[in-house]
C-alpha cells in the first residue's frame, strides 16, 4: 500500500467523486443563504457581531497587515488580550485567512459578516456530507445530513448570526469525527492517526470551549465503543494519538484561555447563570414544529416566551427515526444502538444546569442536530432495505411520509389551540402541512425501499428556509443600527485614551429603542477598533482580571453605575486612578447623568444627540511615564528618567532610556493592560515587570542604566505552546519527510 493510498483509504476515484459532492453540497448551502440575503439583506448582522466579532476581525486584518501576530489589541483595555478571549481564533489558519481574505475587498460591515459566516457554512456542510458517506450512506441522506448539520435552528440563530466562536469550531467538529472514524479503521493502514490532527486543530482554534467538550465527549464516546467492540486497548491508540497531536497543534489556543481565564469574572460567574438558556422539556415539539412557544430562561434568568427555533431540524429527522424505531425497532436499535445512547446523553446535558465557562446549556444542541440526522439516515437506509411486517398500522406508520403526515394532523390542530400565532407563524405551520402532503404524494408513486429518494432532503431544506424566511432569526438577542462611518475616528482624537459610560446596549442601543444610525460617540463594545480609537473599554466575555474587574465592567462594555460614580466623581482628577491609567478622554452618553470632577480638569468638546466628549486640560498624556511616587509603593521615592520612545506597537514597546546616576532607581510606566508575560530588557540585563494593583505594567530601572529599553509581550503559555505546537507540527508532517526522503534514496 502506498502513502498515498494509506492516507486516502480508498480508491482515489471514490474519493474525488465524494469530495465534489462536498462542495457541491457546500455550494447548495451558499444558495440557501443567498436567498435569505436576498429576503434580508441584515441577515448575519446582530448583537455580537455588530460590537464585538466584525470590528475585532477589522483589527486582526490591521494587525497581519502591519506584520503582527494579533495577540493583543491597542484599541481597547479589557478585550485587549485577543489570543487569551478565545472567541477570535487567533491561532485558527483558517479563520485568520478568511479575515485577511474578506477584508481585502470593500463590503460593508454586514456583508463581511455575511462573508465569514458563509465561508464556514460551506466547510461544515461538506464536512458533514463526508462523514455522512464514510458510514456509507448514499449522496441523498449524507446531503440530508449535512443540511441538517449546518442549517439546523441553533446554528442559523446563533452560531452563524451571532456567536461566531461557536460556528468558528462547529465547522470543523464533523471533519474531526471523520478523522476520528477513520483513525479506528485498522485497514487504512498505520499512518491512520494523522487524519484527525488537523480537524483537532481547527476545531480547538475555532474558538468555543462548548465544541472542544462537545469533541470530548465524542472521543470518549468513540473510544468507549470501539474498546466493546474490539476488546483491544491498541485499537484505540491511533484515534488517540491522532487527537493528541491535535490538541498539541492548538496548544497555544487553549494554553492562552486557561492563563486569561485565571482570576477573572466568567471564572465567578454568578449561579443564576448556569440555569439560564437551558431547553425545557416543554419545548420538545419544537423538533417538529419550530415555531412551539413556551417559556425559557433568558439572559435575565426570567421565564419569558420564546420560540422554539434553537430545535428546528427541518421535520425530517425526528418523523424519520420515529418511523424506523416503530417499524424496525429491535434491529435498528441493535444497528445505532451507540449512537441513540449519545443522542439522548447530549439532550441531557442540553436540559440541564452548566457550570464556568460552559454555560447555557442549550449550546449542546448543534451536536443533537447533526447525531439525531445520522441517526435518521440509518433509519431511512434500514427502511430502504427491510420489510416491514405486522399489522397494518405499524406498517403505514413505518412510512416516514405517511408519518410525517400524521404527525402534521396531530401537532397542528394542538399548535392552534395553545397558540396565538401571528400570520408569519400560520404561514409556516401551513407550509408545514403542504410540505408533508407533498412529501406523502411524491412517496406514494414510488416504492419507498426500492427508490433512492431525495424527497426527504428536499424537505429539510424547504422547510428550513421558508422557516427562516418566515421568522426573524435572532430572537434572543438585540440588533443595532451602526453606520459605516464607524471607521472615521471623528468625532474622537486617536491620540487620546478614552472611558465611555454609557447604558446597556442591549437594552439601550438595540431597535427599536435606537432606529437611527448610533455609535459615532460612545463607540460601545469593541466598536474603537474599527477607527483605531484607544478605549478602555471593550466586549468580552471573559472579562479578565485587571481593568476588566478592577472598573466593574459588564461583557458588552458597559460599566457599573456606582464605579462610573466613583471614576468621574473622585479619581478624575491628576492625581486619580484614571490619570494613572492614562485617560485622558471621557465619554459620557446622554442617558448617563455625570460630568467629570474637577470640571477644571476636563474640557467639553464635543456634544451632540448621543452623548458629550470631554478631554483633559493640557494635551494628552505620554504612554510611557517616569513616575517619582505611586501609591503603590508608599515608601519609595524615584528619580525621573529621560525617554525617548521608539515603537510603541501592540505587542511590544520600544524606549531610550537614562536614568541618572547620582540619585535612586526610575519607575516606568506604561499606558497599556498589563497581562502576565511581559518581559523587559535592556541588552542582556532583564528587569522584573511589576503591575500597578494588576492595571498596568510597571519597571523600575536601576539608577545608571542608559540604553534601550524593551517591553515585549512574549507569555510563557506562547512559548511552551509554540514548542508543543512545531513538535506536533513535525509528527505531522513525517510521512511526506519520509516519503521525500525516500524517493531521494532511491533516486540516488
Amino acid at each position: 500500500m502506498t502513502l498515498r493510498d494509506d492516507l486516502l483509504g480508498r480508491p482515489a476515484s471514490n474519493w474525488r467523486g465524494d469530495f465534489f459532492a462536498a462542495i457541491l453540497t457546500g455550494v447548495a448551502v451558499l444558495g440557501f443563504c443567498f436567498v435569505l440575503l436576498w429576503h434580508n439583506p441584515l441577515l448575519f448582522w446582530n448583537d455580537d457581531y455588530e460590537i464585538s466579532i466584525i470590528p475585532v476581525f477589522a483589527d486582526v486584518a490591521r494587525s497581519w497587515s502591519e506584520g503582527h501576530l494579533p495577540l493583543l489589541s491597542p484599541y481597547s483595555w479589557v478585550c485587549s488580550n485577543l489570543a487569551g478571549e478565545f472567541q477570535y481564533g487567533t491561532f485558527s489558519i483558517f479563520v485568520n485567512a478568511a479575515v485577511v481574505l474578506i477584508w481585502k475587498f470593500a463590503l460593508t460591515f454586514p456583508q463581511q459578516a455575511a462573508a465569514l459566516s458563509m465561508t464556514h457554512l460551506f466547510a461544515l456542510a461538506m464536512g458533514a456530507y463526508l462523514l455522512a458517506r464514510g458510514r456509507n450512506l448514499s449522496a441523498p441522506l449524507s446531503v440530508m445530513v449535512a443540511f441538517v448539520a449546518t442549517l439546523n435552528g441553533w446554528i442559523m440563530c446563533w452560531g452563524a448570526t451571532d456567536w461566531f466562536g461557536a460556528l468558528g469550531a462547529w465547522t470543523w467538529l464533523p471533519w474531526a469525527w471523520w478523522g476520528l472514524e477513520r483513525a479506528l479503521d485498522p485497514r487504512r493502514g498505520p499512518w491512520r492517526f494523522l487524519w484527525p490532527a488537523p480537524f483537532v486543530y481547527l476545531l480547538v482554534t475555532g474558538g468555543f470551549p462548548y465544541t472542544v467538550g462537545m469533541l470530548g465527549l465524542l472521543i470518549a464516546w468513540l473510544a468507549l465503543k470501539s474498546l466493546v467492540q474490539t476488546k483491544k486497548l491498541s485499537a484505540l491508540l491511533p484515534m488517540l494519538f491522532g487527537a493528541m497531536l491535535g490538541f498539541g497543534l492548538s496548544a497555544p489556543a487553549w494554553l492562552a484561555l486557561i492563563e486569561h481565564i485565571r482570576g477573572s469574572a466568567r471564572e465567578v460567574d454568578p449561579a443564576s447563570a448556569h440555569f439560564q438558556w437551558l431547553v425545557p422539556l416543554t419545548a420538545l415539539p419544537g423538533f417538529i414544529l419550530p415555531v412551539w412557544t413556551v417559556k425559557w430562561v433568558d439572559f435575565s434568568t426570567r421565564y419569558v416566551p420564546h420560540i422554539a427555533m434553537e430545535l428546528a431540524c427541518g421535520l425530517v429527522p425526528p418523523v424519520v427515526l420515529a418511523a424506523g424505531l416503530i417499524g424496525c425497532g429491535r434491529k435498528l436499535v441493535r444497528r445505532i444502538k451507540w449512537e441513540l445512547l449519545l443522542l439522548g446523553l447530549v439532550l441531557v446535558f442540553s436540559m440541564m444546569p452548566s457550570t464556568s465557562v460552559f454555560r447555557w446549556s442549550f449550546r449542546w444542541l448543534p451536536l443533537f442536530h447533526l447525531l439525531l440526522a445520522m441517526c435518521a439516515a440509518e433509519a431511512m437506509r434500514l427502511l430502504d432495505y427491510e420489510e416491514v411486517k405486522g399489522p397494518v398500522l405499524k406498517t403505514l406508520l413505518s412510512r416516514p411520509s405517511i408519518l410525517a403526515l400524521v404527525v402534521a394532523n396531530i401537532v397542528t390542530p394542538i399548535y392552534f389551540a395553545t397558540h396565538a400565532p401571528g400570520f408569519k407563524a400560520t404561514l409556516f405551520v401551513s407550509f408545514t402541512f403542504v410540505l408533508s402532503a407533498v412529501w406523502f404524494f411524491a412517496d406514494a408513486r414510488h416504492k419507498f425501499r426500492q427508490t433512492v429518494s431525495w424527497t426527504p432532503t428536499a424537505v429539510v431544506f424547504f422547510s428550513l428556509l421558508v422557516l427562516y424566511l418566515c421568522l426573524p432569526t435572532n430572537g434572543g438577542v438585540p440588533k443595532y443600527n451602526l453606520s459605516q462611518k464607524l471607521l472615521s475616528p471623528a468625532p474622537l482624537d486617536p491620540q487620546r485614551l478614552y472611558l465611555s459610560l454609557y447604558p446597556p446596549p442591549e437594552t439601550a442601543y438595540g431597535y427599536p429603542t435606537k432606529p437611527l444610525a448610533m455609535g459615532m460617540v460612545v463607540r460601545p463594545g469593541s466598536t474603537s477598533m474599527w477607527a483605531g480609537l484607544h478605549f478602555v473599554n471593550g466586549y468580552s466575555p471573559v472579562r479578565p482580571a485587571g481593568v476588566a474587574r478592577a472598573l466593574s465592567f459588564y461583557v458588552h462594555g458597559d460599566i457599573d453605575s456606582d464605579a462610573a460614580n466613583y471614576l468621574l466623581g473622585s479619581q478624575a482628577g491628576r492625581e486619580g486612578e484614571l490619570a494613572k491609567i492614562g485617560v485622558d478622554g471621557i465619554v459620557v452618553a446622554n442617558e448617563v447623568q455625570l460630568i467629570p470632577k474637577p470640571e477644571t480638569e476636563w474640557e467639553l468638546v464635543h456634544s451632540d444627540a448621543e452623548g458629550r466628549v470631554y478631554h483633559r486640560r493640557g494635551g494628552t498624556f505620554a504612554r510611557i511615564r517616569s513616575v517619582a511616587v505611586l501609591d503603590s509603593k508608599p515608601n519609595e521615592q524615584f528619580s525621573i528618567a529621560e525617554l525617548q520612545v521608539v515603537e510603541d506597537s501592540r505587542n511590544r514597546v520600544l524606549a531610550d532610556v537614562a536614568v541618572p546616576s547620582n540619585g535612586s532607581s526610575a519607575l516606568l510606566t506604561f499606558s497599556r493592560p498589563f497581562f502576565r508575560g511581559y518581559q523587559a530588557r535592556i541588552g542582556s540585563t532583564t528587569f522584573a515587570v511589576d503591575s500597578y494593583r494588576g492595571l498596568f505594567p510597571t519597571v523600575e530601572v536601576p539608577s545608571g542604566i542608559k540604553g534601550r529599553l524593551s517591553l515585549v509581550f512574549h507569555p510563557w503559555w506562547l512559548t511552551w505552546g509554540g514548542t508543543l505546537s512545531a513538535i506536533s507540527l513535525l509528527i505531522l508532517l513525517s510521512p511526506l519527510l519520509l516519503k521525500s526522503r525516500g524517493s531521494s534514496l532511491r533516486s540516488k
